[in-house]
């Protein structure tokens, strides 16, 4: 059955947990969604794990288009949502509204999700108006690295953990479906949990928020740049493929690889006569 925002709606009333995956190709979004996922998020997180930028801030709409149109035609249950790039959506609600709408008619996207609290609060409403659901994103917001000055935890002080509580029911209040909470203290995310009626998205925020979202392949032991520390890995897929890859280069160079099951198949008699004629 399809899942929709309806879906976190229900599991937040129910006590249930969420489950949400990134994934930026066909073939990955098709393998998460049987897998069973609630929701597989196209994150702009994708500057970093595909394209190999050192932050988000380089990540254009043409990126997400891409990206998430691919997943979409490979997820069949579960809830696409799609990441607003840096400058997509700051700019002004006209802009904010116009590359939603890109997002959903080009992208692909059930949904949208964009960085920030009270500031763009406006973007929420306008986008949300327009019936695109909106899912918001607190605590550490990548998009806004430079001012944080690196990937660090956030609202540890009182007065950031009253920031973030002011935001998040903002951002609920301006319609938002869900939010997602990262890095920010356990006991700080599982407050907001409790106060908000959306349902709260946990990345490096603890087990009480209603859901939980990682990069895939973080979670797989495919990206080895850095591993933040909220990451567990379910697998270690990067290490299976690295082997792969080497079998693959010593079959092909021996010659054993490709072996004779591998091969079609002519009669000899087309090929002598071939041979003839080229005497």
């Amino acid at each position: 059955m399809k899942k929709t925002v309806t879906t976190f709606h229900q599991a937040k009333q129910n006590g249930e947990k969420l489950t949400m995956l990134t994934a930026y190709d066909y073939s990955t979004a098709k393998l998460i969604d049987e897998a069973g996922t609630d929701a597989i998020l196209v994150g702009d997180s994708l500057g970093n794990v595909m394209l190999g930028y050192s932050d988000t801030t380089k990540v254009t709409m043409e990126d997400m288009i891409h990206h998430g149109a691919a997943v979409a035609r490979g997820a069949k249950e579960a809830l696409v949502v799609v990441d607003m790039p840096f400058m997509s959506y700051q700019t002004s609600t006209y802009d904010a509204l116009v590359n939603a709408g890109r997002l959903v008619k080009e992208g692909g996207a059930a949904a949208v999700k964009l960085e920030g609290g009270c500031e763009v609060c406006d973007a929420i409403k306008s986008i949300t108006s327009a019936g695109i659901p909106v899912m918001a994103h607190l605590g550490l917001t990548p998009q806004s690295i430079n001012a944080f000055g690196g990937f660090k935890v956030q609202c540890k002080d009182e007065a950031s953990a009253r920031k973030l509580i002011s935001d998040a029911l903002a951002v609920q209040s301006a319609g938002a479906f869900a939010v997602v909470l990262e890095c920010i203290p356990s006991k700080l995310a599982a407050l907001v949990t409790k106060i908000l009626d959306i349902p709260t998205i946990g990345i490096g925020a603890g087990s009480d928020c209603d859901g939980q979202v990682l990069v895939y392949q973080d979670m797989l032991g495919m990206f080895s740049d850095y591993t933040p520390k909220f990451v567990k890995r379910f697998g270690d897929v990067g290490s299976v493929m690295t082997e792969a890859f080497k079998k693959y280069i010593e079959e092909t160079k021996s010659a054993a690889f490709p072996s004779e099951e591998h091969c079609f198949k002519i009669s000899d008699e087309i090929i002598e006569k071939l041979l003839e004629e080229l005497k």
